[in-house]
């Protein structure tokens, strides 16, 4: 499979900023690991599907290592990411948990013909991805065990980190660069081929797909100004990501405002700030085979 998936995005040109967002969220990934992974039988399978550049991989292997062993399984269908996820996943593993990785496109087929049978499979930002989201969730639930868990993080509050007024431009351009990518998301999924609307939430979507004792948790994101050096990357990244293909739906002045916020010249330079931060949070929607 290319590099670039159903939603069109060149991941493996991406590959950089994940690493930098893995090193960032490890802490809150290694938590959310940790309470999904307790309890589960001995030696389990995980399944990490659109595992990306493996920072939910490796704290599922460092979780399994802390009890016992077992195995995480690795499913993407970029390839340069799940080589790296293969990498961090089997360090972090520290030779008690088997890491095995497939390449797949899991638009098209049952994850049950793809991987082992599971005792969670974890997916992250990727049944918004792609074309119909249901039949993705069905496919999802077809490699659970009896008594397994499926678990989805989507949706949630987006990813700030810029104060509201920067000194240059109008304030606010934060919550306008999202609001554009939103309408782009959209476009972006009615565009796909084969695209169908789900017109229901997250654990109605796992319901349907045959789940039982359905529910959710919040998990929280956030690295205070000053943030250091990492997350100025981060917010440089999100932002110059944001800016991208939303040209038409901002202003002069905001358009203007953005090309000095990116310039390294500039005064205005988003790297010479101390005032930076990240705050995000994601919805993590679960539910067990029955």
């Amino acid at each position: 499979m290319a590099a670039k998936t159903h939603d069109d995005v060149d991941w493996t040109s991406r590959l950089p900023l994940m690493r930098r967002a893995d090193q960032l969220d490890a802490e809150t990934h290694a938590g959310v690991a940790a309470r999904l992974t307790a309890g589960l039988r001995p030696a389990p399978t995980v399944v990490d599907v659109g595992c990306g550049s493996g920072g939910m991989s490796a704290s599922f292997a460092a979780a399994l290592a802390a009890t016992g062993g077992g195995t995480v399984v690795l499913v993407d269908g970029t390839e340069a990411l799940l080589a790296e996820a293969e990498s961090v996943a089997t360090r972090a593993g520290g030779g008690s948990v088997q890491v095995k990785a497939v390449h797949a496109n899991l638009g098209e087929q049952d994850l049950r013909a793809l991987v082992p049978e599971a005792d969670l499979v974890w997916a992250s930002a990727v049944v918004h991805h792609l074309p119909d989201q249901q039949a993705g969730i069905n496919r999802l639930v077809t490699a659970l065990r009896t008594g397994g868990t499926l678990a989805l993080a989507e949706g949630g509050l987006p990813t700030q980190h810029l104060p509201a007024d920067l000194g240059v431009g109008e304030p606010g351009l934060e919550r306008r660069l999202l609001a554009a990518k939103e309408i782009w998301f959209w476009e972006m999924r009615g565009g796909m081929e084969g695209s169908v609307r789900m017109p229901y939430g997250w654990e109605t979507a796992l319901g349907k797909a045959g789940l039982a004792d359905v529910s959710s948790f919040g998990v929280l994101y956030h690295h205070p100004a000053p943030g250091g050096e990492a997350v100025r990357a981060a917010a440089i990244d999100a932002i110059t990501w944001l800016a991208q293909g939303a040209e038409e739906r901002l202003s002069a002045s905001d358009n203007a405002a953005l090309a000095q916020l990116l310039d390294p010249e500039s005064a205005h330079y988003l790297g010479a700030r101390d005032d930076l931060s990240l705050l995000a949070a994601r919805t993590v929607h679960f539910g067990r085979m029955p």
